[in-house]
């Protein structure tokens, strides 16, 4: 265990040794193994966005061994997916890669105004949602930097949430924002600002890749990531919705900026 690993884990000290085992597998992983840093695919989608929006454009992606193996090919830390899509692939492939099981969804199959999602484990999907906010409002900076607290508050371990826009959705935030002049202009100034809250960075946030996007673009919100100190991406659609090879070329390019390979 290196030192980085070993920084990580001192954050976690009232955790059983389950758990702490779990995050040093997690850390040790894959391509970014020891570097701190986290690339993991998650793929939920076809419970949430239902089979052929998440799938159709890449056929082969309807088999769950296709995740498996496009997360171990490219290295990633840990593949994330609900229990059946776990239970399709994992004989093949038990021991070649992290595992972590996705226990809640939400569906787009019924308009949920108001879901109530409540289980919570290791890692947290910290996503406002509901009738009290906008479309806008769910990835607002301040709404995106107290899902961080909350899920840090909460226990969560690693901490999931969506890149946040420049957005103020709640009046009496933003005028504390203003007051104390916090730089949120740039997506780098906002990244360090959700880590901010985080703990002050004393815990694991890691970030949507959201649905896809041009590759210039996911580099970009990579590289910012980096920059504002956060510990890595969770890339689903931009990866498996691609082909084969151009997901593997995109990941290592990923890769390749968080272990700080390339400015």
């Amino acid at each position: 265990m290196n030192e980085r690993v070993r920084e990580i884990l001192s954050w976690y000290g009232s955790d059983c040794p389950g758990t702490l085992t779990n995050l040093v597998r997690l850390l040790n992983s894959g391509r970014l193994a020891g570097t701190g840093r986290l690339v993991i695919l998650p793929v939920d989608q076809g419970f949430e966005h239902g089979p052929a929006r998440s799938f159709a454009m890449n056929p082969p992606a309807y088999d769950p061994r296709y995740h498996f193996q496009l997360a171990i090919e490219a290295g990633c830390n840990a593949y994330a997916a609900p229990l059946g899509f776990l239970e399709a692939g994992v004989r093949d492939f038990a021991g070649q890669i992290p595992l972590i099981l996705k226990a809640n969804n939400h569906d787009a199959l019924l308009d949920e105004k108001d879901p109530h999602q409540a289980l919570t484990a290791i890692v947290v999907w910290s996503y406002p949602r509901g009738s009290g906010l906008t479309k806008e409002g769910e990835t607002a900076i301040d709404v995106t930097a107290y899902a961080a607290q909350i899920a840090a508050q909460l226990g969560a371990h690693i901490i999931k949430v969506k890149l946040p826009s420049p957005h103020i959705a709640q009046d009496a935030a933003r005028k504390v924002y203003e007051k104390e002049g916090v730089p949120t202009s740039t997506l780098t100034d906002r990244v360090r600002h959700v880590m901010q809250s985080a703990f002050s960075g004393r815990r694991i946030v890691i970030f949507s890749g959201g649905p896809a996007v041009s590759d210039e673009q996911i580099l970009a919100e990579v590289r910012a990531i980096r920059d504002g100190g956060g510990f890595g991406s969770i890339i689903g659609r931009n990866t498996f919705q691609r082909k084969r090879a151009d997901a593997l070329r995109l990941l290592d390019q990923v890769m390749t900026i968080y272990a700080e390979q390339e400015a």
